[in-house]
């Protein structure tokens, strides 16, 4: 049996061909708080949290993005898109989210990972039968999938309220219960610039893209309560699509002070910044967030995505 403090300082290796991390748990937090590079967290807001690395083939050539979004080349990644470079990307899998919990089940520590949207993504359920499983032969132990019915911050939102709560000291079946109820509430809004991203994961018809692109058609989408992307508005032009987003903004936000909200963008920070204005003229307190979209739903969604995250009444 592996002594506690053996397990919880331990470093815990995995090697699948190119693909190499390190990870190592707190020992402030009540319980390990995992999620992954989709979540879309720079380096200053990733303290307490667990980073999976994703995998993804660019040109055939296999790529792995560990989360370390401030040392990634986002100028390099979509400009290498716009040029036509091809991505196809892989989800995690059950051996993975075993082997990677395993450690932390002999140490006594529950854990809290919190997934990509099951609705774009068969990650969940592959995190879902590790815990299953974990679970069997841990029984006094507790993993918990949460669904974010996102991605990008709509996971990395969920996954900074996980870290707090377990510095707060909550269990781990508490803060699933609060991270869960939480779920419905974290609004994502998105737009692109270029419709045949999205076309080639089946998000709209190849004619839809063709008279979208034509007719210069910028969808609005959003994430609803099945963990779905669906559209919910069309723009002729660009800055109208942005000024609709922040319409959502000013209808769906939670009236309380001092919200954060945050923007990720494909290789846009001019148009980021337009969306940083227009959420600072309807809550001046407000602390917003711009970053970089992350590279593996990046390569769904294209150059020139904008998307627009924060807390509402409902989705």
């Amino acid at each position: 049996m592996i002594m506690m403090w053996e397990a919880i300082l331990m470093l815990l290796t995995y090697d699948k061909g190119l693909l190499r991390y390190s990870l190592k748990e707190e020992l402030y937090m009540a319980f390990a708080v995992y999620t992954d590079g989709t979540a879309n967290l720079p380096g200053s807001l990733q303290e307490g949290i667990n980073l999976l690395p994703v995998e993804y083939t660019m040109n055939g050539k296999t790529c792995v993005y560990d989360g370390d979004l401030d040392h990634f080349d986002i100028h390099a990644y979509y400009e290498a898109l716009r040029n036509g470079a091809e991505v196809k990307t892989s989800l995690l899998n059950t051996f993975l989210f075993f082997k990677t919990f395993e450690p932390l089940m002999y140490a006594g520590t529950d854990v809290i990972y919190i997934a990509m949207s099951s609705g774009i993504s068969g990650t969940y359920n592959a995190a879902f039968n590790a815990a299953d499983q974990l679970m069997e032969e841990f029984p006094d132990r507790f993993v918990h999938i949460v669904d974010s019915h996102g991605c990008g911050f709509g996971s990395g939102m969920l996954a900074l309220r996980a870290a707090e709560l377990s510095k707060e000291g909550k269990t781990a079946r508490e803060a699933a219960k609060i991270l869960d109820d939480m779920v419905p509430h974290c609004c994502q809004y998105f737009t692109v610039d270029d419709l045949n991203y999205l076309k080639k994961t089946g998000r709209v018809s190849g004619a839809t893209a063709l008279i979208g692109t034509t007719l210069n058609i910028k969808p609005i989408l959003f994430g609803d309560n099945t963990g779905h992307i669906i559209s919910c508005h069309t723009s002729r032009g660009r800055r109208r699509a942005i000024q609709k987003m922040a319409d959502k903004y000013r209808i769906k936000r939670v009236r309380q002070p001092g919200q954060t909200v945050f923007i990720s963008h494909g290789d846009c920070l001019e148009d980021a910044e337009y969306m940083k204005e227009l959420v600072l003229q309807q809550t001046p307190d407000a602390t917003v967030i711009i970053c970089p979209h992350e590279p593996f739903s990046g390569a769904h969604v294209g150059p020139g995505m904008l998307g627009l995250f924060f807390q509402g009444a409902e989705r």
